[in-house]
């Protein structure tokens, strides 16, 4: 019984002993596996354990978060400062500015009549040289036309002694016809018609003697004006033949300048298209600029006509504006002279208008817009009924009333909706609209006075009642210590109560010190010290 009881429990744990000799075996073999595997896989299990590790803090935090009551942080009342200036009712007079350049009245080329070789050239006869009329400025050897004219006045001579002849004769055949002859006698026989043919011929003759002094007199080539030299492109010994070009000249007695016209700039005119000025005085005036040699220069001119078609290209009409004598008096101030080929800012004087808005440029927007402020700093966009503009004012119909505020800052458009500081645009350091502070920042301040308040009167009980030094000081200077306490302010109980205890002594010390020299002199008629009325206080102080 017991043999078969022994082999029954060797057969049980045989099997079990080889399990757990397995399983020692094959821990050994992972222990083997761990030692065996690579640093880099190691080190990515690290990294991912932390990885785990960071996204359950960060869940955990953002889970705190939520939960997590809001901070009541203070919000901030920041207003936006803006430029402006009001709007002035004036009556203005409309200026029309263009632009134009100025050209002489006359410019011609100077070309001869006859040819020949030059002999002669005027020393003025250069390029910017100044000429008279009349003045000589080329002359073409003479010496054939000279010969023409002698030549022409024996013709003259040889045709008065043939008219002579003839005229003697018809007197002869007259008085022989009275004589021999019956009746009337013929224009024949009393030799008219040859008297008419040396009358003719004397005539010609005559002709061809104006005719050859006339082309002697075209031997000097003589200035037809008053006037400059442009460009001068003969010189003495040069062959020239009618036609050459000798040189080019303009008159100096008028300037103008043509100046092109739209039609908006004719509607701020009283000047009619088909226009011609019947004097300088009833013409439109207008101021000519111009920058010459760094310096401004001004001119005085009249619009005297205007063209007589629209130009085809710009769809301008241009104005021709005249300046008298621009070397001599119509000069500008500084005597410098209205030189063709400068371009010029022209000033015309245009309409008058009454009642009209005037506003700085700078407050006229995009599409004729401006932003208007009311006294509560509160803004308005409206569109303006603009009449003209200029660089530095804005002159309006309509959109503004008299008196108003318009911005002149620069401005996004989103911004108008919130409240705005006016200063004033000539002087920045005048506030015009202080803004109306909006109702959420009337209680923040109210709740923060309410807290300020509920404050001091903790801090003063605080005083009263907490603190052994408080107490003692109290107790050695009762009277000193109450009107210390009650002549301390707010600002004063909320840094006395961030004193640490020391430097509470210290400020009370310093404060009764002061208020006890101030009644020092009632004090000590008695003749006692303050430490024995100090004293004495303490002791009533603790009856």
């Amino acid at each position: 019984m017991f043999d078969k009881f022994k082999r029954n429990t060797s057969k049980r744990i045989k099997p079990v002993a080889a399990k757990t000799y397995a399983s020692a075996g094959n821990a050994a073999v992972i222990g083997d596996d761990v030692q065996r595997m690579p640093f880099s896989k190691k080190v990515l299990i690290f990294v991912i354990c932390l990885f785990i590790l960071a996204f359950f803090f960060i869940v955990l935090n953002v889970i705190k978060s939520i939960y997590d009551e809001p901070e009541d942080k203070e919000r901030s009342f920041n207003a936006l400062a803006v430029m402006a200036a009001p709007a002035r009712l004036e009556d203005v007079q409309l200026v029309v500015e263009v632009q134009g350049e100025s050209t002489p009245s006359i410019e011609i080329n100077l070309v001869p009549q006859v040819s020949g070789k030059i002999v002669y050239v005027s020393p003025n006869f250069i390029e910017g040289g100044i000429i008279k009329k009349g003045e000589t400025l080329l002359r073409i050897e003479d010496s054939d036309y000279r010969v023409a004219v002698i030549r022409a006045q024996s013709q003259v001579a040889q045709a008065e002694q043939v008219l002579a002849r003839e005229i003697a004769e018809g007197e002869i055949a007259r008085q022989d016809w009275e004589d021999l002859g019956t009746g009337e006698a013929s224009p024949l026989t009393l030799r008219v018609p040859q008297r008419q043919q040396a009358e003719a011929a004397l005539q010609a003759a005559n002709g061809e003697l104006e005719g050859a002094n006339l082309q002697l007199q075209r031997t000097y080539v003589r200035a037809p004006f008053d006037g400059r030299v442009r460009s001068k492109n003969s010189d003495i010994g040069q062959f020239v033949s009618p036609g050459f070009t000798l040189g080019r000249i303009f008159s100096t007695d008028i300037v103008q300048v043509r100046l092109p016209l739209s039609d908006s700039d004719l509607s701020r005119l009283d000047l009619p298209l088909a226009y011609v000025a019947s004097s300088r005085k009833d013409a439109p005036q207008v101021t000519l600029s111009t920058t010459v040699a760094g310096q401004y220069q001004e001119w005085a001119g009249q619009i005297m006509r205007t063209d007589s078609t629209y130009d085809r290209q710009s769809r301008a009409l241009f104005a021709i504006v005249e300046v008298a004598d621009p070397y001599g008096k119509g000069a500008s101030k500084n005597g410098v002279p209205l030189a063709p080929g400068l371009f010029v800012n022209a000033a015309i004087q245009g309409r008058s208008l009454e009642g009209t808005f005037v506003i700085p440029r700078d407050g006229l927007r995009p599409d004729n817009e401006i932003y208007v402020v009311d006294e509560k700093g509160k803004a308005e966009i409206r569109t303006a009924d603009v009449i003209d503009t200029y660089p530095d004012r804005a002159i309006l119909r309509g959109g503004v009333s008299e008196g108003e505020l318009v911005v002149l800052s620069p401005m996004e458009r989103s911004r108008v909706s919130n409240p705005l500081k006016v200063l004033d645009y000539y002087d920045p350091t005048i506030v015009l609209v202080e803004p109306e502070k909006p109702a959420w920042l009337l209680a923040q301040e109210a709740k923060k006075e309410a807290e300020k308040n509920g404050k001091g009167k903790d801090d003063k009980k605080e005083l009263e009642l907490k603190g052994k030094d408080k107490d003692m000081v109290a107790a050695m200077f009762a009277k000193e210590y109450t009107q210390v306490k009650e002549e301390m302010t707010d600002a004063e109980n909320d840094a006395f109560r961030k004193m640490s205890p020391q430097q509470r002594s210290g400020f009370l010390k310093k404060r009764i010190g002061l208020k006890i020299k101030e009644g020092g002199g009632r004090r000590g008629q008695n003749g006692e010290s303050g430490m024995t009325n100090q004293g004495g206080a303490a002791e009533s102080q603790g009856e």
